[in-house]
């Protein structure tokens, strides 16, 4: 096991100025004021977590089917990053994780307590574990 690295910069004032945000071995991300908070073209920083839940959950899911004895053929994880207005600043306030797995063979009840049991036990969750995250997972 590693340390993964990434990296951030801001430019100028926070009305005026811009950033970006890099993973080390990934693309940059550029971000701004109006892409954080007014929904204009552009990342943000709740985007990139976002992104590293829902990757993060569709590894941890594919392990627990297969431990389970599965063979799943696909996971698909969209995660929803709630920002909001809190005093004077911003926090989150929740993730509604939505994942689709094809898994030949599974019944329902088991895909499910598989995908909540991931959803506690993955590292990422776990690294977010002061903010609420929902889960819906379905068969595909």
């Amino acid at each position: 096991m590693g340390i993964s690295k990434a990296s951030a910069q801001w430019s100028g004032g926070f009305k005026t100025g811009t950033g970006t945000m890099k993973p080390a071995h990934a693309e940059a991300a550029n971000f701004s004021v109006s892409s954080r908070f007014e929904g204009q073209q552009g990342s943000n920083p709740e985007e990139l977590i976002g992104a590293a839940l829902a990757g993060c959950f569709s590894m941890a899911l594919t392990v627990g089917l297969e431990k389970a004895g599965l063979a799943p053929q696909g996971v698909r994880t969209e995660a929803e990053v709630k920002l909001e207005k809190q005093g004077e600043g911003f926090a989150i306030t929740g993730i509604a994780l939505t994942t689709t797995a094809t898994v030949p063979g599974v019944d329902d009840a088991k895909f499910q307590a598989i995908a909540e049991e991931t959803k506690k036990g993955c590292p990422v969750s776990k690294a977010l574990g002061a903010v609420p995250i929902t889960l819906k997972a379905s068969l595909g």
